[in-house]
């Protein structure tokens, strides 16, 4: 395969240098317990004191624990009132005593009880993060049928400085008038600040407090409803534009994001439009490796890495 072919694949876009055929996955240690919570609050509840404490919070903590922040919508306690929902959902490696103190220690604003706590195998804070009730079992990992079909669409941002409190309000404001668009927040920081920008062509290392994945979903089929849907969601990233990245403003490979650019004439001038946001410096290395290894640029889609001409 080569160094250079192999760098490109993890984290590149395997489907720009050709077809996978076999890996070798290297395994990592895990406890034989880790705990996980869930704690909701509402504006009216204290949420924006705690995602202010969050922002500084999730990055530098300690290196076992996780803590991701979603904004959602849900009905008020008046008919037709809606408000925004800040969940903080974590796992931490270990068991929930030392759980209970890393997050006394790093961040008691949010009062987490041991009854917040929920000890578990590794295997299972997977079916967790999945959003299934906690002691649904494993198996369920098996299961092939799609039971909830939707449609998706999804777009990200990288965040590096705070947001300010009268950012944070305008934001939540926003999102109660846009309706339907979620937002998930997932600090970076730890392991992912140690690694070099230049490691694997995934760039966004050091120097990004948190990723925010913008999220809508709906069931009926139709041009008008996905068109409304998207707009929703476009007003929402375009709202975001002074808190986040900037020249350029990066986006996260995985989510596939169309709007910020794609490859109709198969030309390194368009895919530099979206490249640069997904691998930043990067991108002229995985160039340069595409040029060498598939100068006929076989290996394309909207989004692939283009050949030097």
């Amino acid at each position: 395969m080569g160094e250079d072919r192999f760098w490109a694949i993890r984290g590149g876009g395997a489907a720009s240098f050709g077809v996978v055929l076999g890996y070798k996955i290297r395994l990592v240690p895990v406890p034989e317990k880790v705990t996980v919570f869930t704690v909701r609050r509402t504006v009216g509840e204290g949420a924006v004191d705690l995602i202010m404490k969050w922002q500084s919070f999730a990055h530098s903590t300690d290196r076992n624990l996780f803590v991701r922040l979603t904004l959602t919508l849900v009905n008020g306690t008046n008919p037709g009132e809606k408000m925004v929902l800040a969940s903080f959902i974590g796992m931490y490696l270990g068991p929930s005593d030392k759980t209970l103190n890393v997050m006394n220690r790093d961040f008691p604003e949010l009062k987490l009880k041991r009854t917040d706590c929920t000890e578990m195998r590794w295997i299972e804070s997977v079916v967790f993060w999945a959003g299934y009730p906690t002691g649904t079992p494993i198996s369920v990992l098996l299961n092939r049928t799609v039971t909830n079909k939707a449609f998706h669409k999804r777009k990200s941002d990288y965040v590096k400085r705070p947001i300010s409190r009268t950012g944070l309000g305008l934001i939540l404001k926003k999102l109660a008038e846009v309706e339907n668009v979620r937002m998930y927040f997932n600090p970076y920081g730890g392991r992912m600040g140690e690694i070099p920008s230049s490691r694997t062509p995934f760039p966004h290392r050091a120097g990004n407090l948190f990723k925010i994945e913008y999220l809508v979903s709906w069931s009926e089929a139709g041009d008008d409803v996905e068109k409304n849907q998207l707009a929703r969601l476009r007003e929402m990233y375009e709202f975001m534009s002074p808190y986040v990245s900037k020249n350029p403003r990066e986006a996260f490979f995985n989510y596939r994001d169309l709007d910020i650019g794609s490859s109709v004439n198969s030309t390194y001038e368009e895919g530099k439009v979206y490249g640069v946001k997904y691998f930043k410096d990067n991108f002229e290395r995985l160039v340069d490796i595409k040029t060498l290894i598939d100068a006929e640029n076989f290996w394309k889609n909207e989004q692939g890495i283009p050949v030097r001409r």
